[in-house]
Parts: structure tokens; C-alpha cells; sequence
């Protein structure tokens, strides 16, 4: 919802860019509530008359309408749980509201000697808020009590604009605006300083704790939106979208958008990334982040309640909390540790007790492969890598020619940067290849043959050769881009990968359009579709199947079946052999996927032979121009279409005789004409000439009789079709004896004709006279 000075209240939807709803309400500012009950739709305003309004903002109705001060109201906020509204203003007080009692105004809070600028509700005790004011202080009270418990002499020089609390358990904290140009944060247990955050060039209108993000949000008259971090303070970025003044700020709890408001309009914001901080081990075992607390669940194995594309419910665990705000969570390759990023720090915690093990400042962090569980590498600049194997920093480190921009992990240690990838041998530390592209990141096969870098709008799918690299190394071949002949390029795919897994030789990945799809070989297909955006947690073999999480940790899952991978991947190497001895260990309900896969792959007749679907196997069959199998299948459909697409396939082979067959079950008169004609069948004329007639095909059974020389009927055909001046000239052409009685008939059928037409004429007369009579 926005306001503006003409006293307008808009309704947009954020997401189509659209207003939905519009009224006037003469607004300084509004709140919008809902309460707890979920029974009203309000929003509360107060403005420069005075006067405190109540709309319902679905249909913009106003409930009530009252004076609430004798001055400018400049704050208002909703109590969470109780019937109360909270409202500041330039009369130096605070009104408290109850709507339960007819609006009655049940408290005044006296003690500020200046404008009252904001109010905030401490999230973790609602009995107590806060107020700003401009006589620089900020006041604690209780409701129930008309003197502060404490005050704060917040900014020495300017007064105070905002007030706000920070919205979690851990910490006793608030946020403080000044016309000084800083934001300042509190704790008000100890009431001591805890920053001084500088870098607004103007008034600081608000400063806010984002509910779901670790960072402080503020907005000056400078027209610049800042970020810091909300636990190390640190500066993290500003926006400017040039629209003069900043004033408000909005959120909506369990999302990551902020609404921001200026003098020339609005912004809606998307900030950090929807992908959650979540990672799963091999045995189902799930660890996620909520904020800064860290939670586990397991999917237990065997679980018949499991469905493709249904929630799974899951039991949670609280593990404890991390010291800091975890970015990613990763757990090791044999699943023993979890390493959790963030802040600038590493902490590595085991993942059964959730001990710290070992901790360390780090930008980024990742494992290396299952051959080597406990090495991993981070790191800590644009210009520092370090490998640790076993938990023990290696000496020596990278050479690095540029800056780094990320780390990948996996069976080589890939650095970006520079506009590429540099992939590094863990043991030695040396470069094994140079690659220019800029993947966002990249997916190891367990085999470690196999690879994918997923860019930004493609993905790239290479094979690496282990004993290549060690050839070249041997021979002194490694130039400064290393081993040329360590990848070979397997295929590239133009799509976007969200997320990925390698489940044998076949990738599995969710893309930017809600997909899941699997890649085989150069193959894509599409395993199904969503409506929000997923994210890969891993392929568990002992349930055969891919877990999938939305941004909020909702597991779902799909099944694969490893023997139907399994067989593809032996049909690409083109181990037809082993792929033969495979085939009956695979589920009959994905023998059909098997068939449309090997017909992809061009293996048609062995298709034919999987193939349970008699749809596809009467395609195959026509394909391969195996009649008697399609005879077989269209015998047992008895279907005119079936029957007709065997013939013509029968005729272009010149068998005739199965064409006949065939277009006389599929009542193809046309056809059945053709052959006949063609072959001098004269039996086969009659008998189409009387099914033709039957059937109401005249020009079919004329055709036929005239072939057959059989002029009377042809006559007779004529005449029964009411085509009497074409069969009295065929008749003179070819019967000039029967033309007298044809000519008869004729005469007979125009006269009848004639007097049908009098009738209706006679009748019409009628009509017109009945209608004047009731005129």
C-alpha cells in the first residue's frame, strides 16, 4: 500500500506492476493491520487534520473516523496481539486506543518535550515500546504505566526520527535516526552504544532491522538507501534510484523484498537470494538454517507415505545456534561434517553432535572429493587461497595469477575468476586446465569423470581424463593453461541451471523455468514441472530418488530409477551388450521411457521390442515398415484411423492386398475405389457400389456401377439423389428407352415440388393475415 500527499491510498501488486485498488483518505501516513484473529481488513490512518481514520481495504469503506490529538499525528502502530492502536504527535504525547471499546483512549503517555516521531513494540515483550522524539531521547514505557521505565539521550545534536527494535531472541537491541546524519544501535538492557553507523549525506529518516536478513536498512533525505551488516556493521551497499527525499520503509515478514517510498514514488526491492542455506547427506539427513538458529531433520528410508511431487512432513531437531549468519551450509563428502559460510568466517561443526571443529575467516568455502574427505579449501581475499588437508592448512598454497572471485570444490579445486575458471589438482596444487567461461557453478559426477559448469544462460558438460593430466605432467607437456587434451567437451545445453545433481552419468537439474529435467548424453528431458522455484538437496540411492526443496524448506521428492539410468548410460557407450544383460532388472513401468529413449537414440527395432504402449508400438512398427506387427495392433484397436494409416503404408509397399484388407475395416471408400479400379476387381466394385449406397457415398457407388457398365444403376442412383435432369440426359445418352419413363419421374417429382411450394406460399398468406386480424 502507498500513500501520497493528494491524499490518494493505491493498492499495487509488485508483481504484474498494476494497481489493484484505489481511495481517498486525506493520509499523512497509514499502517495496515490484520489481526490475529484474521477477522478485519484495516488499515488506520492519521493526518494533518488531526484526525485518526479506519478503512477496510478491501472495500474501502471507513469504519470509524475521530480527532485523536490536537495536533499533527506522526506515528501510529498496531499492537500484535491486543485491541490496541498506538498513536504520536506533535502535541508532545502518546495515545493508547482500544477498539474493543468503541476507540476509547484508555492511556496517555506525558514525558517528551518535543514532536513524538515513531513508535516501535518490542517484539520480544509487547507489554513495552518505544518512542523518538525530536527532544533527542528515546523513551522505554510499559502499558499501564503513564512514566518511561528509562530514557535514552540517543543524539546530542539532532532529535530523534525513528526507533526501531531488532526483531529475534539474541539480542537486546534498537536502532536510532537523527537529522545528525547517523544511525545509531543500542542495547537498551545496559542502555550503552553499541555503533555509530555514518555515511548519509542528509536527514536519516528511518533505519530497520530486515526480519529475515542479517542487515540494518536506512534511508535519508540524501536519496540513497544503505545496507550494513546487522551484526559486524559493516557498510554493505547503497542504492540511489533518483527520486529525491527517502521517508518510509515497509517489509513483509517470511519474505526478502522492502518497499521504499520517496518524494517522486515507490520501489519495491529484492534483496540477497532466495536459495535457502540447506544440505543433505547421503543418508537422508537434513540440516537448515532459520536465521541464525540451525535445525535437522531425517527422511527415513522405506517410507511407503513418500509420492512423487507431494510434501513430505518431517520431524525437526533444534541443533543450536551458529555465531554466524550462515550463507550456505555444506556438508563434507562422507557426510561426517557440515561446514557453515557466512559473515566473512568458516566454522566446520560435526554433524551429529554439532561440535565446532574447526573455525576461520573465509569469503567462501568447499570441499573436495570423497577420495579426500577432510580436505577442503577457502577463501580469505581476492588474492588469497588456502588448501587444508586433514583439517592442517598445506604449505605453499596456490599460485594464482589473478583475482579470485569463488571457489568450487569436487574432484579438482576450481577458482574464478578473470573471466574464467582455473581447475587445480588438490594434491600437487597445480593447474590441470584454464576454461573461458564464467560458470555459476559446478557439478562433479561421483565417478569423477564427468562435469558440468552451469553459466548463466547455458550449461556445459565436459569429460575429464585423469591419466591425460598425468601424461602431460610426466612429459613436461602443462603450458600456461595447463593440459589442453585433461577435458573434452561433451555437449552444451542454452537453458539456465538452478540447481544440479549427477546420478550416475546422467545430470539432474532444475532450471530457470520450474523444471526438473535430466540430461542423458545430449539428451534433455523434461521429468515435471512446478510453480515456484526448487532446489536440488540429492539423489538418494536407497530410496531411488531426487529430494527437492522450496526456498522455505519444503521437501519433495521424484522417483528415478537407477536401472533405468543405468541403461541409458550403457546405450550411450554403446555397450548394447551389458545394456541387453540389464534390461529385465528394470521396472515394467518404465520400459516405455526406455523405449522413447532408444528411439531418440535411433535404436528403433530394439524400441519395437521394449515398448509396452500400443501407440508407440504401432509407430514404431510403421516406422520400420513392420506391417504385420502394425496389422496386429490396429486388428486389436479397431480403429478406422489405425486401419487407414496401415493401408496407405501397404499401398506405398504394393501390398494390395493387405491395403484392401485394411481400408475395408476403415470404411475407405476412396481408397477401396482406387485398387479396385486399378485392378479390374469387378466383385470388389459391386460389393463397394452397394456398401457406398449404403453408407450415403453416391458419387462412390456411381462410379463404381458406371466402371461396372452398369448404366441402370447409375440412372437409378441419379434419380434417388433428386438429380432428375442429370438422369433423364444420362438416360437419352445411354438408355434412350428408359428415357420416357425417367422423364416422367421427373415431371411427377417438379410437380410435386411445385405444389410443396404453393403450400408454404398459402400458409405464409395466412400467417401475415392472422397477424394484421390481431393488429
Amino acid at each position: 500500500m502507498v500513500t501520497d500527499i493528494q491524499r490518494h491510498v493505491y493498492i499495487w501488486s509488485y508483481e504484474t506492476q498494476q494497481v489493484v485498488k484505489t481511495f481517498e483518505a486525506s493520509l499523512l501516513e497509514f499502517f495496515p493491520y490484520v489481526p490475529f484473529q484474521g477477522k478485519k481488513n484495516w488499515i488506520v490512518c492519521g493526518s494533518d487534520d488531526f484526525q485518526l481514520r479506519v478503512y477496510n481495504y478491501n472495500t474501502s469503506e471507513k469504519v470509524t473516523s475521530f480527532e485523536a490529538h490536537p495536533d499533527y499525528i506522526r506515528a501510529i502502530v498496531v499492537h500484535p496481539t491486543q485491541p490496541f492502536v498506538l498513536t504520536a504527535s506533535d502535541d508532545m504525547t502518546i495515545k493508547l486506543w482500544d477498539w474493543e471499546r468503541q476507540w476509547k483512549c484508555v492511556q496517555v503517555f506525558e514525558g517528551h518535550s518535543h514532536y513524538v516521531m515513531s513508535l516501535a513494540i518490542n517484539p520480544k515483550d509487547t507489554n513495552t515500546f518505544a518512542s523518538a522524539c525530536l527532544d533527542r531521547t528515546v523513551k522505554i514505557w510499559s502499558l499501564g504505566s503513564s512514566s518511561p521505565n528509562f530514557t535514552l539521550e540517543a543524539h546530542e545534536t539532532k532529535g530523534v526520527n525513528h526507533v526501531d527494535y531488532y526483531p529475534h531472541s539474541d539480542k537486546p537491541y534498537l536502532l536510532t535516526t537523527s537529522d545528525d546524519r547517523t544511525v545509531k544501535v543500542w542495547d537498551y538492557t545496559t542502555k550503552s552504544l553499541i555503533a555509530s553507523l555514518e555515511g548519509h549525506t542528509s536527514n536519516v529518516s528511518f533505519a530497520v532491522y530486515h526480519p529475515e536478513l542479517p542487515i540494518i536498512i536506512s534511508g535519508s533525505e540524501d536519496g540513497t538507501i544503505r545496507m550494513w551488516h546487522a551484526n559486524t556493521y559493516r557498510f554493505e551497499q547503497s542504492l540511489n534510484y533518483g527520486l529525491e527525499r527517502c521517508w518510509c520503509v515497509a517489509y513483509q515478514r517470511g519474505k526478502q523484498g522492502i518497499a521504499v517510498g520517496f518524494d517522486d514514488g515507490a520501489v519495491v526491492v529484492k534483496l540477497g537470494r532466495e536459495e535457502p542455506a540447506v544440505s543433505m547427506d547421503g543418508s537422508g539427513k537434513l540440516i537448515w538454517a532459520r536465521h541464525n538458529e540451525i535445525v535437522s531433520s531425517i527422511i527415513k528410508g522405506g517410507d511407503a507415505s513418500i509420492k512423487d511431487n507431494l510434501p513430505i512432513t518431517l520431524s525437526t531437531k533444534d541443533l543450536g545456534t551458529c555465531e554466524i549468519y550462515p550463507q550456505t551450509l555444506l556438508h563434507s563428502p562422507n557426510g561426517r561434517f557440515v561446514a557453515v559460510c557466512g559473515d566473512g568466517e568458516y566454522i566446520i561443526y560435526t554433524a551429529l553432535a554439532w561440535r565446532n571443529k574447526a573455525f576461520g575467516s573465509a569469503l567462501d568455502f568447499v570441499w573436495a572429493s570423497k577420495e579426500n574427505s577432510n580436505d577442503f579449501a577457502i577463501r580469505e581475499s581476492s588474492t588469497v587461497v588456502k588448501v587444508y588437508k586433514n583439517f592442517v592448512e598445506k604449505s605453499g598454497g596456490l599460485d594464482i595469477p589473478f583475482q579470485v572471485d569463488g571457489l568450487t570444490g569436487g574432484i579438482l579445486l576450481g577458482v574464478k575468476g578473470q573471466g574464467g575458471i582455473s581447475f587445480y589438482d588438490w594434491a600437487t596444487g597445480g593447474l590441470v586446465r584454464r576454461i573461458e567461461v564464467e560458470p555459476k557453478q559446478v557439478y562433479w559426477s561421483e565417478s569423477g569423470e564427468l562435469v558440468t559448469l552451469a553459466c548463466d544462460d547455458t550449461f556445459y558438460v565436459l569429460r575429464y581424463s585423469r591419466e591425460n593430466f598425468v601424461e602431460a605432467v610426466q612429459a613436461g607437456q602443462v603450458d600456461e593453461d595447463g593440459v589442453e587434451a585433461a577435458f573434452e567437451v561433451i555437449t552444451d545445453i542454452a537453458e539456465s541451471v538452478r540447481t544440479g545433481e549427477w546420478v550416475g552419468d546422467s545430470f539432474i537439474y532444475t532450471n530457470s523455468t520450474n523444471r526438473l529435467n535430466s540430461l542423458v548424453g545430449d539428451q534433455t528431458y523434461t521429468i515435471t514441472h512446478f510453480d515456484q522455484p526448487m532446489y536440488s538437496l540429492g539423489f538418494i540411492q536407497r530410496d531411488s530418488r531426487i529430494y527437492l526443496a522450496d526456498k522455505d524448506v519444503n521437501v519433495t521428492s521424484f522417483a528415478l530409477s537407477l536401472p533405468v539410468l543405468e541403461y541409458q548410460t550403457l546405450v550411450l557407450r554403446d555397450d548394447m551388450e551389458t545394456a541387453a544383460e540389464l534390461l529385465p532388472s528394470i521396472p515394467s513401468d518404465q520400459l516405455n521411457k526406455i523405449a522413447r529413449f532408444l528411439e531418440g537414440q535411433g535404436y528403433k527395432e530394439l524400441a519395437l521390442e521394449v515398448a509396452t504402449d500400443p501407440e508407440h508400438k504401432f509407430d514404431l512398427a510403421l516406422s520400420l515398415n513392420q506391417l504385420e506387427i502394425a496389422l496386429d495392433l490396429a486388428r486389436q484397436a479397431d480403429v478406422e484411423h489405425k486401419w487407414k494409416t496401415v493401408g496407405d503404408t501397404a499401398l506405398a509397399a504394393w501390398d494390395v492386398k493387405l491395403a484392401t484388407e485394411c481400408f475395408t475395416h476403415a470404411r475407405d471408400h476412396g481408397s477401396l475405389l482406387l485398387i479396385y479400379s486399378s485392378t479390374s476387381d469387378a466383385e470388389g466394385l459391386k460389393a463397394l457400389a452397394v456398401e457406398a449406397e449404403e453408407s450415403g457415398a453416391h458419387n462412390v457407388a456411381f462410379t463404381s456401377k458406371w466402371l461396372l457398365g452398369d448404366t441402370a444403376g447409375c440412372v437409378d442412383i441419379l434419380t434417388k439423389t433428386n438429380r432428375s435432369a442429370e438422369a433423364s440426359l444420362f438416360s437419352q445418352t445411354y438408355i434412350p428407352s428408359s428415357t420416357t419413363e425417367v422423364a416422367k419421374e421427373s415431371k411427377v417429382e417438379s410437380e410435386e415440388e411445385e405444389d410443396d411450394g404453393e403450400d408454404n406460399e398459402e400458409e405464409e398468406d395466412d400467417d401475415e393475415d392472422n397477424e394484421e386480424e390481431d393488429d
